[in-house]
């Protein structure tokens, strides 16, 4: 065996012993903990108006309805107005296999009015996915993909990394321990599942759960980049340093991607922490929650 792949091999199997723990924490009582002693600290501010049909229930198939977030927002906030990206900004994240077309200086092209016509243009996106052969390994040892859940004309995104265990076996992203914890954090910030899309950088399992490779970044940009197109979010929030540095295409650290907007095309964007990283580091969950009430607080709610 060579180097290179004794190192991937350690990598894969060290990922897979921190995913059981996480497990292990789940079973044992550790996800109990949520947002609810900082939700009530916070004054009960004024409601988003939502309103929305229930996503289709069958797994395998991407959950779009036609909710829309119906918030009291001022003009400026429901387009996301924030100063562009300069062209100097830094490149993607390490292990990038080929430059992708830079598509974050300009707005969203023009949007699908009807909700139907932007499920069907989903639809045909996760059809394309289910047959995707770019990645072998991926490819080889999936159970199905995973294309993303939730409303079409959702007005907030949430972008996660990869599917896991779970996921993989349902179709669905964010079903497991981290899927969990996820709901409590939309039940906290006064959003409700079914009112946000939910998608990953990747719609392939990566074995053991480790970091995807830049060239299965690559590989599935593409698919991510139509769904947004479609469904021109105002929000997007970022859930883990890959989602952040692959958006953004940067490599600076979560930590310094924090506590302020950035700009992706017509969305304003958030970055914080990986439900995942909370399973494992309970205190962080403080941060998450100051990245939520930015984040609400643009939308015109108080937390």
């Amino acid at each position: 065996m060579t180097t290179i792949n004794l190192k991937n091999a350690l990598q894969q199997h060290l990922q897979s012993l921190q995913w059981s723990a996480m497990s292990e924490l789940s079973q044992e009582g550790e996800l109990d903990f949520d947002f609810a002693d900082l939700e009530q600290q916070a004054p009960n501010g004024p409601s988003a108006k939502l309103s929305a049909e229930q996503p289709s229930s069958s797994p395998s198939q991407p959950q779009t309805g036609d909710a829309i977030v119906q918030s009291s927002l001022s003009p400026a906030a429901a387009i996301g107005d924030t100063k562009p990206r300069t062209p100097d900004s830094p490149p993607i994240a390490a292990n990038n296999a080929a430059h992708r077309p830079v598509l974050r200086s300009g707005d969203y092209g023009d949007p699908i009015v009807e909700a139907g016509d932007r499920r069907r243009a989903l639809a045909t996106i996760a059809s394309e996915v289910a047959g995707c052969q770019r990645c072998p390994e991926l490819c080889s040892n999936r159970t199905q993909t995973v294309f993303g859940a939730g409303p079409a004309d959702a007005k907030i995104v949430f972008l996660g990394e990869g599917p896991g265990a779970n996921e993989d076996q349902c179709g669905e992203p964010f079903v497991g321990a981290a899927g969990q914890l996820l709901n409590k954090i939309l039940t906290a910030s006064k959003l409700q599942r079914d009112q946000i899309y939910i998608l990953n950088v990747v719609k392939c399992r990566p074995l053991g759960n480790r970091t995807p490779a830049g060239e299965e970044i690559e590989n599935c940009w593409g698919y991510l980049e139509r769904q947004l197109e479609i469904i021109q979010p105002t929000h997007i929030v970022c859930l883990g340093s890959v989602a952040a540095k692959s958006l953004l295409d940067t490599k600076s650290s979560l930590g310094k991607l924090r506590k302020q907007f950035h700009q992706y095309r017509g969305s304003k964007v958030v970055a914080t922490y990986h439900p995942a990283y909370l399973l494992r580091t309970p205190d962080a969950k403080k941060f998450v929650w100051e990245d939520m009430k930015m984040l609400m607080n643009d939308l015109g709610v108080q937390l």
